[in-house]
């Protein structure tokens, strides 16, 4: 059954942009001012290269947009321009750990600010069960209807640039002095730190994850060769200059003594300072909303992967699996399987917090810093275009493929250095699996070259 084209460009470019801003943006400034010294115009600096390196990664993927005739998203780009082994490793990894693993933590997230928001007792038993709820409505929702999906992608992703683009905006005129620093504070002052502010490109390139989200619907999008590069391009330029707005906005609203020293508390103070003694409850509800967005995104473009491997013979139980509902446009096996994979990850999450197994760290950094390497190969692919004359631009067969290299490796490098002792593993199961997927995807195509 041919995939019926649902979606234009401004479900694409809300999809990367909904999924992209997240909570994130919410509690990166301290990090990166922290990083850079209290250095405003370095932390924008690094907010722009960190930005860019991610930029040029979704520039350079959709000059294979454009020329996939497949669906799939990046497995589909595997396929067509590097190998169908290789295709079936990565489509393992993203079905068996990407998807998952961040679709069960920001579920989970959303139930720590639900319970924020209602002021109820903060135990992990209720974060992970309300975000079980969440999960379970958001994928039910998108299998049920397209349409509802699409509509709740684009509302929410407006709805949480009001409360960024407003810090943004009212920062502009902001008159009123900073506010005081609470007495159980410890004020922290602007500090010189060399070539230490490289550490807040690893947030910051954290930060964009989720992007690459969009291509999963590629093959659902009305002129897609013309739409995907136009959305992969535009998508990453909104999400930098909201960021940097909003970063701006919050500087001049409570300065940047308070920001360095209130940390993640300062995002209060941002609301009491504009909206009084009601306005930390205003932006947690923004706050939710906007992570509410990020859920819904992620599990529609999940719940098409199972579908999308299947028809590919690249998983088990493809012929049930491929089976397709002529009234839904999808396979209610497919939905079933992320969903109970989904499931599955929410509960080694909730583990892991449990016995604090991570050191701090969650489930999601698995699949984060691994697709980044992965990425790699599909940059080196593009540049072999350019080699081969299919690609006539510089700047788009070299120039940008090159710096999304550099971006990716920024990225791994943050990520091990921001948890070395349980990076390597991540990195080591993520490729297990890959192998796995690999083997698998070997069944008649033993002969097959990969040709960079």
């Amino acid at each position: 059954m041919k995939e019926r084209e649902h979606y234009g460009l401004s479900t694409a470019v809300s999809m990367i942009v909904g999924i992209s801003i997240g909570s994130g943006i919410f509690f990166k400034s301290d990090d990166i001012l922290q990083a850079t010294g209290g250095s405003v115009w370095l932390g924008v600096l690094v907010f722009a290269i960190g930005a860019f390196c991610v930029i040029f990664g979704s520039i350079t993927l959709s000059q294979l947009a454009s020329r996939s005739t497949k669906k799939g998203g990046v497995i589909s780009y595997y396929e067509e321009f590097v190998s169908p082994r290789f295709a079936s490793a990565f489509g393992w990894f993203q079905m068996f750990v990407y998807f998952p693993t961040i679709t069960a933590v920001v579920s989970w997230v959303s139930g720590i600010y639900t319970i924020s928001l209602l002021d109820l007792t903060m135990t992990l038993e209720r974060q992970t069960l309300l975000g079980f709820g969440y999960l379970s409505f958001f994928f039910l929702m998108n299998y049920l209807s397209y349409k509802l999906g699409g509509r709740f992608q684009n509302v929410t992703t407006i709805v949480k640039m009001i409360p960024l683009i407003g810090v943004a905006l009212i920062g502009l005129f902001w008159t009123q002095e900073a506010p005081a620093l609470p007495q159980d504070i410890v004020a922290v002052e602007s500090s010189v730190v060399g070539w230490g502010f490289l550490a807040a490109l690893a947030p910051i390139a954290f930060s964009f994850d989720g992007w690459i989200v969009s291509t999963s619907i590629t093959q659902e999008v009305k002129n897609h060769r013309k739409t995907m590069p136009i959305a992969l391009t535009i998508g990453p330029l909104i999400v930098l200059s909201v960021y940097l707005a909003f970063f701006l906005g919050m500087i001049a609203i409570v300065g940047t003594e308070y920001i360095l020293s209130a940390g993640d508390q300062a995002i209060s103070q941002v609301g009491n300072s504009i909206f009084g003694a009601s306005g930390e409850k205003i932006l947690l509800a923004f706050v939710l909303i906007a992570i509410l967005g990020v859920v819904n995104g992620v599990s529609l473009g999940y719940i098409r992967l199972p579908q999308t491997l299947a028809s590919k013979s690249m998983v088990p139980f493809s012929d049930k699996i491929t089976q397709i509902s002529d009234k839904k446009g999808l396979s209610p096996y497919a939905a079933l399987t992320a969903y109970l994979i989904t499931v599955f990850w929410l509960a080694v999450h909730y583990l892991t917090q449990r016995f604090d197994v991570l050191a701090g760290g969650d489930i999601s950094e698995i699949a984060i810093v691994f697709s980044y390497v992965a990425y790699i190969l599909l940059y080196v692919k593009v540049m072999g275009l350019k080699k081969s004359g299919l690609i006539t631009s510089p700047f788009l067969g070299t120039i940008a493929p090159v710096l999304g290299v550099t971006g990716s490796l920024i990225i791994l490098l943050g990520g091990i250095v921001a948890n070395p002792v349980y990076s390597p593993l991540f990195l080591l199961f993520s490729g297990s699996i890959c192998v796995l997927g690999y083997l698998y995807g070997v069944r008649g195509n033993s002969s097959e070259e990969v040709d960079l």
